[in-house]
């Protein structure tokens, strides 16, 4: 393929091909994308040309990608992922010496967002920071794509692109606003709480008779709000427990086993020895060992 014509190919194209990679159907990446079907195909079809080979082939059993496309793949995602990082730069140019997009597992952020952003503009005055609370599916296709530099999360999927090392631990416990026991937990009042896979399996192992319940979700803040407004057990991290005790709205169910939640932080192959990754993961570590629910990580 032509240089020239290679480097002033639009990042669109790319990041067409990106997501008819994962969902093999036009009409799905045109949904994705909020363009029209006839868009995708003709930045399909302008990638195909500048590379002089089919990258798709199109029959009933849906789109299967080529040989040529398989191979494209990773060159897709540096270029995309080396773009994000591009406009980040030039966009805090004159502004800031760089700027960095990090995500926070939702219920680490409700117990750090704020200590850390204190330290992060003490440590890296030069650095400008976008701050997102989100899941670790999400956040783990956002660092591959390039849209994050840095992760805080429950669930690493271990991509060849991004290094993922341990920063903590997080423990919940289980809390009740009638029980002081689990033989006193009614099945019905429970709220079957899923912050991980790996929380589940451990949840499941210790208190099977809880996996299936009427009311689930994923959130510590949202677990509080339901266990003040309708009651029940659920599990809540060790520093919601004691606020809420606090306030005389539940009890500690006293022989619940205690859970605990591995953290971790993530980042791409390419920046993880970087000097402002060092100072963040650092601070991070500090910070989780630091609230009532966290352990730090022996590294």
């Amino acid at each position: 393929m032509n240089s020239i014509r290679f480097r002033n190919m639009q990042i669109d194209l790319i990041e067409t091909f990106l997501d008819l990679m994962e969902t093999r159907s036009f009409n799905r990446t045109a949904e994705r994308l909020n363009v029209t079907q006839s868009t995708v195909s003709h930045r399909v079809n302008a990638l195909e040309a500048a590379f002089n080979r089919k990258l798709f082939v199109r029959g009933k059993g849906g789109t299967v990608p080529t040989a040529a496309g398989f191979r494209l793949l990773d060159h897709a995602k540096a270029l995309q992922s080396q773009w994000h990082e591009a406009a980040r730069a030039v966009e805090a140019a004159g502004t800031y010496e760089r700027a960095m997009r990090i995500g926070i597992q939702h219920d680490v952020a409700e117990m750090i967002a704020g200590p850390f952003l204190k330290a992060v503009r003490n440590e890296l005055p030069g650095t400008s920071i976008y701050l997102e609370a989100d899941y670790s599916n999400q956040m783990n296709r956002d660092l591959e794509a390039g849209d994050l530099d840095l992760a805080v999360l429950y669930t690493p999927h271990h991509l060849p692109d991004l290094h993922y090392e341990r920063i903590g631990e997080i423990s919940y416990i289980l809390v009740g606003t009638g029980a002081a026991t689990v033989s006193d937990v009614r099945v019905e009042d429970y709220i079957h709480t899923n912050y991980s896979p790996a929380f589940d399996r451990a949840h499941r192992l210790a208190l099977p008779q809880f996996s299936a319940a009427a009311v689930a979700t994923g959130r510590n803040l949202i677990v509080s709000e339901l266990l003040s407004t309708l009651g029940g057990a659920a599990y809540v991290t060790r520093a919601t427990a004691a606020e809420l005790v606090g306030k005389g709205l539940v009890r500690t169910v006293a022989d619940a086993p205690e859970i605990t939640q591995t953290v971790h932080a993530a980042t791409n192959v390419r920046s993880r020895h970087a000097h402002q990754h060092r100072k963040l993961i650092a601070v991070l570590s500090v910070l989780i060992a630091g609230t009532p629910s966290g352990a730090i990580a022996s590294v």
